[in-house]
């Protein structure tokens, strides 16, 4: 290793530069043989999330627990509920209801943990005029500031991850570090995130968002209750989505932004509930998903309960 300046060249290494130093044949170079932090090798040689038994899963989370509350000190848990049996999440949004004020976008950033600075946003709330022959998404409007909302003739549409039955975003990883869980979530494990953002490519609804600076997010506005797969404090250079917020879907409750919409346009439920409001929407409103030529199958509906 090269000295400068009589000391020891001080690497920052991780999981990922290593894997992007492998794939260059450079891996052997950059290891940091000199580096002693146990937490740090057992972080580095990390199994895949879903070849871990409960007592190694146990053991990776008391381990990012004591790493969170020595960051933010503060307490951190970190969960691992599993999907529940015959459960199968969907979601269903009134167009004809939403008013476009962005409750449901800051209610999940605060939910969720994400960073405040820069700014990421999981949800993204689109605005067209009324009347309009086509819906472009990449071509929307997403910035609009006026003094109130519902504006005379705009509609408006947020789009977030909408959780594909057939997601390319996994296909598309080369680590598997996203997969879809059996209730229906696509979720992403940040520790085996290298940051190529080929999922980002892949992804025809622009629902991920990339870190490239350290989340910056106080600790007193940590939201502690989080899931290993969903809402824990992110890294430098890890793709994040909307993950349901897995953290309180698994344990009974509705998504952040369900409970935040404060005209009800946002519907959750399990798909595969004859009796739940989903299925109720989905059976008798006027139906449609985003870019369904694709063969995604999308679990994200939107409808109209009236015309617009």
């Amino acid at each position: 290793m090269k000295r400068i300046k009589g000391k020891k060249r001080e690497l920052n290494i991780n999981r990922r530069t290593f894997l992007k130093g492998a794939a260059a044949g450079l891996a052997g170079a950059m290891l940091p043989l000199n580096k002693a932090d146990a937490s740090f090798w057992e972080a580095f040689f990390q199994k895949h999330f879903r070849e871990m038994n409960d007592a190694e899963k146990k053991k990776v989370i008391q381990r990012l627990e004591r790493e969170y509350e020595q960051k933010y000190k503060k307490e951190i848990k970190v969960g691992n509920e599993s999907a529940i049996p015959g459960v199968l999440f969907g979601y269903g949004l009134d167009l004809s209801r939403c008013i476009g004020c962005r409750r449901c976008v800051y209610a999940c950033v605060e939910e969720n943990n994400q960073s405040k600075d820069p700014q990421i946003h999981w949800i993204t709330v689109l605005r067209f005029k009324k009347g309009e022959k086509w819906v472009d998404l990449e071509e929307s409007e997403k910035y609009y500031n006026p003094s109130q909302v519902p504006e005379p003739g705009y509609f408006y549409m947020p789009v977030q991850c909408q959780q594909c039955e057939n997601p390319p975003c996994v296909r598309a990883c080369p680590t598997q570090a996203t997969w879809k869980e059996p209730d229906g979530i696509v979720v992403v494990d940040y520790n085996w995130c290298i940051g190529c953002r080929y999922c980002m490519a892949a992804c025809p609804y622009g629902a991920r968002r990339f870190n490239w600076t350290e989340p910056n997010r106080k600790p007193e506005e940590i939201n502690p209750k989080t899931h290993y797969l969903g809402n824990r404090p992110r890294y430098k250079g890890v793709v994040e989505k909307c993950t349901f917020c897995i953290q309180r879907t698994r344990n009974g409750k509705y998504p952040a932004c369900v409970e935040a919409c404060p005209v009800g346009a946002r519907k959750f439920g399990n798909l595969l509930d004859p009796n739940s409001e989903i299925r109720y929407a989905i059976e008798h409103k006027r139906v449609f998903r985003l870019k369904e030529d694709l063969n995604t199958n999308p679990k994200f509906y939107y409808f109209f309960a009236y015309g617009v």
